[in-house]
């Protein structure tokens, strides 16, 4: 039994942000019940291609969005603009331990469905809601995209090509990391609160917002800026205050190098053919190499061009210098450590047969961590959940089906 198997989790969410936390619940065991509406469902279903392939190579419907942060959940569909479907929201509330949702601030309210309204039915509910910019302050009814926020939090600001590179302009993340941080804040601060409720049978509110998380794991960056008043520039793949520590290209790729000291530097660069760098004068500590860089980092790269990224990984491992690959994902998915971690994994589906997805990287030794369910089709558990949760019989289910409210 999974560590959280004894908790109910109501999904409200949809896109990224919440179900990347209620996956984590799901995952640690959690019976998560993803609410989604009649016949469209949660929009990352349509987002695509690629979508999933059957066993006969044909696509299906199912998008490599939502199957990425969908696992573990059973789904139910239901029309809340419509007072049944209300009802059904409010009993389901009722029967949980946690709701989730990401409406825009006071969407829910109308259709009494916010906090205040479930907890008249459930006094020691916790409810956590997730938006772009939090339900106070002046921002707090405009929608909040991952994209913006990483704009506004300051991410892209530290992100992308050094400002004196040719070419150089702020970059987003390859991935949606507002939404994906939010995601696993709120996961915690939801444990958080199941803990406390356990202890004083008190249940609460959880407000979460993406520019709120965004600022936040900016981490040295924004602490830097508190402390010092300088505003922090980009650096493309190269540390402010190590050289050198960034990327370098190869004969036939690039790669990672991470000098934290003089005596890693003399050991790249003797691997290299080049020693005598270690022991010019303009090298010989780092903060002279930080202040030499533009001299010293063109050698370096000449120097890398001359072995293939596997010579060079080779040789800076046995010299003990960090190093490392950029790998595309046919790489990461080759690379022998990760299959003997097991993060890429297969499990039935209804409509493809086998899925692959990547496994949780929580490693729990009591309770671990294991795919109970795959990512389901679209009010696929509809039925099953009415007649377990609400005590529906099968006419009634019909009757709530013919009036299109589920």
């Amino acid at each position: 039994m999974g560590a959280l198997s004894h908790i109910r989790v109501l999904d409200l969410s949809r896109v990224l942000a919440g179900p990347w936390c209620t996956q984590n619940l799901a995952d640690l065991g959690a019976d998560v019940i993803k609410v989604e509406r009649p016949g469209a469902g949660d929009d990352t279903r349509h987002w695509g291609p690629p979508f999933a392939k059957d066993p006969h190579g044909q696509e299906t419907t199912e998008s490599a969005y939502f199957i990425c942060i969908n696992r573990n959940k059973r789904s139910i569909t239901v029309d809340i603009s419509k007072p049944e479907g209300q009802d059904i929201i409010r009993q389901l509330a009722k029967d949980s331990d946690v709701v989730i949702e990401n409406y825009k601030v006071g969407d829910l309210a109308k259709y009494g469905l916010d906090y205040e309204s479930l907890k008249k039915v459930k006094s020691d509910l916790i409810y956590c809601s997730i938006t772009g910019f939090g339900q106070n302050g002046p921002y707090a009814h405009r929608p909040g995209y991952d994209f913006i926020i990483q704009g506004m939090g300051g991410f892209m600001s530290v992100t992308g090509e050094a400002d004196d590179f040719p070419g150089a302009s702020p970059q987003k993340a390859g991935v949606a990391v507002a939404d994906i941080f939010t995601g696993m804040y709120a996961t915690t601060a939801i444990l958080a609160a199941v803990v406390h409720r356990d202890q004083t049978g008190q249940g609460q509110y959880i407000d979460m917002a993406l520019l709120d998380t965004q600022v936040a794991v900016m981490a040295n960056v924004a602490s830097a800026y508190l402390c010092s008043d300088q505003i922090p520039r980009r650096w493309g793949n190269a540390s402010p205050i190590i050289v050198p520590y960034q990327t370098f290209p190869t004969a036939d790729g690039w790669m990672i190098v991470g000098v934290g000291n003089d005596g890693q530097f003399k050991h790249f660069v003797t691997v290299g053919g080049e020693a005598h760098l270690a022991d010019n004068p303009l090298y010989l500590t780092n903060p002279l190499r930080v202040e030499n860089r533009k001299s010293l980092i063109p050698l370096l790269e000449s120097m890398t061009k001359q072995k293939t990224k596997s010579e060079w990984i080779a040789l800076l491992e046995q010299a003990n210098v960090p190093c490392g690959p950029i790998n595309n994902f046919q790489e990461v998915f080759e690379n022998e450590q990760v299959k003997a971690r097991g993060i890429q994994i297969e499990v039935p589906h209804p409509t493809t047969g086998t899925m692959k997805l990547v496994s949780s990287p929580m490693r729990l030794s009591e309770t671990p961590v294991e795919v109970r369910m795959p990512p389901p089709t679209l009010g696929q558990h509809t039925d099953d959940i009415l007649r377990e949760r609400l005590n529906l019989d099968t006419q009634a289910i019909k009757a709530l089906h013919n009036k299109g409210i589920i």
